[in-house]
């Protein structure tokens, strides 16, 4: 009881996978990987660090694209604590791999220029409005990404010089034509065949069986027709999403919350800024800017000979709209302070450089009125009243379990809960609500299976608690032939058919192969009309593995089909076809494999070579 007390860069291939990559970071909502991470590294390549926050943020990455992907295939695939931790790792290994890719690079001298890097974002179409890059787009879609204009193009620098040498890897490799002329052919080959089908469902008809032969198999089989451990389980659940229903928020309620958080359905003060940046720690070349300003040059055209920001310098160093908590806190305490549109600033430090920032627009913040947001304030009140009484009940459900230990009717009651209670249940076939890893731990603890207790408190969604009770309870069991009798009898039925089946099939292609159709006569079967496969055929395994006819002369085997029949299949000719519609594909998929074995190498080497520290992998 005492327990219960105590949980390449101008290659069109580099183009696209950067194009992908830069995508998934600026419409996923995803940070940063420059910017960021709580000080813990992850992983260490040499004297780089990857800390853990640019890891997570790159994990949270990948799992949503798979989500996207993969829908609930892929939520099921997570609930398995391994796979995590497999893709987990894997995420990690990718990032280690590009470190390790760029410190080669660097060794190599491969450099890219800003012009280069400014060309590249520019030309990115999701920046673009009417086919022109968008200076406001450019800063809203850098904002949801998390990024800065400068973390931005530090991460294009980067990505860039790293597939500089992934081109360079790519370009080096080449496909000769009879390589290709060779994988069309075998891509492209099709086969003409007869078959002779031998239905397992007809053979199985036809079986006799004897009831020796049934308790026999009954028991070299017993672990077929065993029945599992299995209890009769009662529970209550409590959950704030179910209380909301029961909660009526009033017209007066919502607009007293309304005044009292005004601010809450206000809109942000805002502010439309231009900057010029000069990157690095030169602070007497920012204050020759910053001179040369003071006497009287046009900001904008200042912006755009000298300043480092490649995306803002184009719109003479406009910055559009911003709010706070989006910018460097230096850089958002600068141009917050100002007061009067055409305001400019001293010299600002950021991590970045030295900013020089201009006043263009002021937006105070402005209150959205009730009727707009009465609907929202009325389901946020509901929401939290929700939460509240949650947590009330879940305390009183707490005490009253444990105090009448003995029954769910009190703590039932306590909640206004209806008590749900399953027929027999295995873990394999429970209600999914109780296949929960902590609700069928809880279920077969001593205290809750064997002394028919009521469990802990069990928290198995955030604000939805359960309690469960076994109500009773049978041990493994192999069930008696009589209750099992006809599922014996189909599946050894089935077993003996696909062996006769078999047999015949055998002797058929020993028969054949001599030129004789004896057993085909006596059996009653014939081969089928001709059919011209592809490699797609069930039987392509089979069939494209058997030998090519010579001098007429068909070729034998047997195979297996989707449906479990046996199938005898003769084999009358191979052809190929001189189709070149499918060259280039195979060519350049030729290049790509060859590329990424190549690739797979080179960072083989690179890994071999370098000292690789992993800190962290699982949650």
């Amino acid at each position: 009881m005492m327990d219960r007390l105590r949980e390449g860069v101008n290659s069109i291939a580099v183009k696209i996978i950067l194009g992908l990559i830069i995508l998934s970071f600026v419409f996923a909502g995803v940070g940063s990987y420059i910017v960021g991470g709580n000080g813990n590294a992850a992983a260490k390549v040499g004297n780089v660090e990857i800390s853990r926050g640019e890891f997570e943020q790159a994990y949270q990455n990948e799992r949503n694209r798979m989500q996207a992907q993969l829908g609930d295939y892929f939520a099921n695939l997570l609930a398995d604590p391994s796979y995590v931790e497999t893709f987990r790792k894997s995420v990690l290994d990718r990032m280690v791999d590009n470190v390790l890719l760029e410190q080669h690079a660097q060794e190599l001298g491969l450099r890219v220029s800003d012009a280069q890097v400014r060309s590249l974002m520019l030309e990115m179409p999701q920046f673009h409005k009417d086919g022109q890059f968008d200076s406001e787009i450019y800063q809203s879609a850098l904002r949801r990404a998390g990024f800065t204009p400068e973390s931005f193009a530090e991460y294009l620098r980067r990505d860039l010089v790293r597939n500089q040498l992934l081109s360079a890897v790519q370009a080096s490799d080449f496909v000769l034509p009879s390589e290709v002329e060779s994988q069309s052919e075998l891509i492209t080959q099709t086969r003409d065949i007869r078959r002779v089908t031998l239905s397992l469902e007809q053979f199985a008809n036809q079986v006799e069986l004897s009831d020796a032969d049934i308790e026999n198999y009954y028991k070299q089989n017993a672990d077929r027709y065993t029945r599992p451990e299995q209890v009769k389980v009662s529970y209550i659940e409590l959950s704030a999403a179910q209380l909301k229903d029961s909660i009526v928020v009033t017209d007066e309620q919502a607009k007293t919350y309304y005044q009292a958080h005004l601010d809450k359905y206000s809109s942000d003060e805002q502010r439309e800024v231009s900057h010029i940046l000069i990157q690095g720690d030169d602070e007497a070349k920012a204050q020759a800017v910053l001179d040369e300003l003071n006497t009287g040059v046009d900001f904008a055209t200042l912006a755009q000979e000298k300043s480092d920001d490649l995306g803002s310098a184009e719109e003479g160093g406009s910055l559009g709209w911003i709010e706070r908590d989006v910018m460097d806190p230096s850089f958002e305490e600068a141009a917050f302070a100002l007061k009067n549109v055409g305001d400019v600033t001293g010299l600002v430090k950021s991590d970045f450089g030295y900013h020089i920032i201009k006043l263009d627009g002021l937006k105070d913040s402005v209150a959205k009125p009730y009727e707009q947001v009465a609907v929202e304030i009325k389901q946020e009140i509901k929401d939290q009243e929700a939460v509240e009484k949650f947590y009330e009940l879940q305390t009183e459900l707490e005490k009253v379990a444990f105090e009448y230990p003995d029954s769910l009717d009190d703590a039932a009651n306590a909640i206004d809960a209806k008590i749900q209670t399953t027929d027999f249940i295995s873990q394999a076939d429970a209600p999914e609500l109780l296949k929960m890893p902590a609700v069928m731990q809880a279920i077969l603890t001593p205290e809750v299976k064997e002394d028919g207790l009521n469990s802990d408190v069990i928290e198995v969604a955030p604000e939805h608690v359960m309690v469960v009770r076994v109500e009773d309870a049978r041990d493994e069991a192999v069930l008696p032939l009589s209750d099992v009798r006809e599922q014996v009898v189909t599946q050894l039925s089935k077993v003996k058919g696909e062996q006769q089946a078999l047999e015949l099939a055998t002797s058929l292609v020993s028969e054949l192969k001599e030129g004789k159709q004896t057993l085909l006569q006596e059996n009653g079967l014939s081969f089928g009309e001709q059919e011209t496969i592809d490699r797609s055929s069930p039987i392509a395994n089979v069939v494209f593995a058997m030998a090519k006819p010579k001098d007429g002369q068909p070729q034998f085997a047997q195979a297996k089909d989707f449906n479990g029949d046996t199938v005898v299949v003769e084999l009358t000719e191979v052809k190929t076809s001189d189709d070149s519609q499918y060259a280039e594909q195979i060519s350049a998929q030729l290049e790509n494999l060859n590329a990424q074995d190549n690739l797979a190498g080179v960072i083989d080497i690179l890994r071999k070579e370098a000292t690789i520290e992993y800190f962290i992998v699982s949650q």
